[in-house]
């Protein structure tokens, strides 16, 4: 066996169940990272970053074996996103400045409806059309509201916590409908670290954020 096939194949071992529902290692994985990383999106550390690689990796397996493919497929684009944020965290704007928590601009909530109506549109109907995913509209709503709001994390945009907190509350049905008990549990989690960071970051509107 292959050291990949014999990664995966632990990824996909269950040490234990929930609710009779087997629970694998690369879900406990997921959410330790998954915790881990918005815990210190709250406190704006740049580790945020590749603890959130980590994450997309083991949450990508976990949601392809549950037939959660757009979520599946959200991971690999967190990956590419979470690779520019954190790259955009480590790099002084064109003005010298750090990137610091600002407003979201009409202009940009214009470009976010427009490519968010256009977008759950379309991956809902491709996965009903195409896959046998058992909830297309709720998984496709995961995929393109996580990706504006990792886009405006990025961009330290204040108002990307209350987009996560959307994702959070149609999350939670979506992964108990699927038997993904822990992490239907560590998406309420999220909930509430999302409602620390919008506290967190308030504080620093007006002024310039240091990375630590």
């Amino acid at each position: 066996m292959s050291t990949i096939a014999a990664l995966l194949a632990f990824l996909d071992a269950a040490p234990f169940s929930m609710a009779g529902a087997p629970v694998a290692w690369s879900e406990i994985l997921g959410a330790i990272t998954g915790i881990a990383c918005v815990w210190l999106l709250t406190r704006q550390n740049v580790w945020t970053w590749p603890l959130g690689l980590a994450n997309n990796v083991f949450w990508a397996l976990l949601f392809f074996r549950a037939k959660l493919y757009a979520d599946s497929l959200l991971q690999l684009v967190f990956f590419a996103l979470g690779c520019y944020g954190w790259w955009r965290w480590l790099h002084p704007l064109a003005s010298g400045e750090a990137v610091r928590v600002r407003r979201t601009s009409r202009r940009e909530w214009l470009v976010f409806g427009a490519a968010l109506s256009a977008s759950t549109t379309l991956v809902a109907w491709l996965l009903a059309s195409r896959t046998d995913s058992p909830a297309p509209i709720a998984d496709a709503s995961v995929l393109t509201l996580s990706l504006v709001a990792t886009w405006g994390q990025a961009q330290k945009l204040y108002e990307s916590w209350w987009v996560w907190i959307l994702v959070d509350v149609i999350s939670v049905p979506l992964y108990l409908s699927r038997a993904l008990y822990p992490t239907a549990l560590i998406y309420l989690v999220f909930g509430l670290l999302c409602v620390r960071g919008l506290w967190a970051w308030r504080r620093d509107l007006a002024r310039p954020t240091e990375l630590t």
